[in-house]
């Protein structure tokens, strides 16, 4: 029997999923304090993390887990950084602000894979997905999730040793999960009709 999409879209229809989609809000990581997911928690949120658009199954990305030990070593690291090459005050603060106020950082890590099937774009893309995921996978747990890099994510010098970053490897975001201590206000969202084109023939 042949099921009309009239007839199969009303049951597949995810009103819950949708209204998550269409109010989703990132937190940022002032805004979020302990306790941060279990290591359960994280593998479940990784778990949705990792079910993305992957072209040729290349898996052209990873995470790596920074829980707090870490990340106060990480904070310490980025100031003796900054420090020794003369960055600016405010840019060097919000560096090591990331990883001094942040609960939990989930550091996702792109790994083009050499393919004739697959170009680095669509490589890329599905990173790009999984950092997505990611976020709404920890918001949907219930957890405040926002994604930043910033200099200690995109400057090899200290990104290489402070992620073990391979060759070719590169950081394509920070993830800082954790409790929501305050509600951030609407930000202004996309206007349809300025990004939207229907082509109708």
């Amino acid at each position: 029997m042949t099921i009309s999409p009239d007839t199969i879209n009303p049951a597949l229809r995810n009103e819950e999923a949708l209204r998550f989609l269409l109010t989703r809000r990132s937190r940022p990581p002032k805004m979020l304090t302990a306790p941060a997911p279990d290591r359960d928690g994280i593998t479940e949120i990784l778990t949705a993390a990792a079910r993305v658009p992957d072209h040729g199954k290349l898996e052209p990305w990873r995470f790596v887990v920074i829980e707090k030990p870490a990340l106060e070593r990480l904070a310490d690291d980025a100031a003796v950084f900054a420090a020794n090459h003369g960055l600016p005050e405010d840019v060097a603060a919000k560096g090591v602000g990331q990883f001094a106020q942040s609960p939990l950082c989930i550091a996702l890590i792109a790994v083009p894979k050499q393919s004739e099937k697959v170009p680095e774009i669509e490589q890329t893309l599905s990173v790009g997905a999984a950092g997505v995921s990611l976020v709404n996978a920890a918001l949907a747990a219930g957890w405040g999730a926002s994604w930043l890099t910033g200099w200690v994510a995109h400057d090899l010098r200290f990104a290489a040793p402070a992620f073990g970053l391979q060759e070719g490897e590169w950081v394509a975001g920070l993830i800082h999960i954790g409790t929501e201590k305050a509600a951030p206000p609407e930000r202004p969202r996309p206007v349809l009709g300025e990004i939207v084109t229907w082509m109708t023939a």
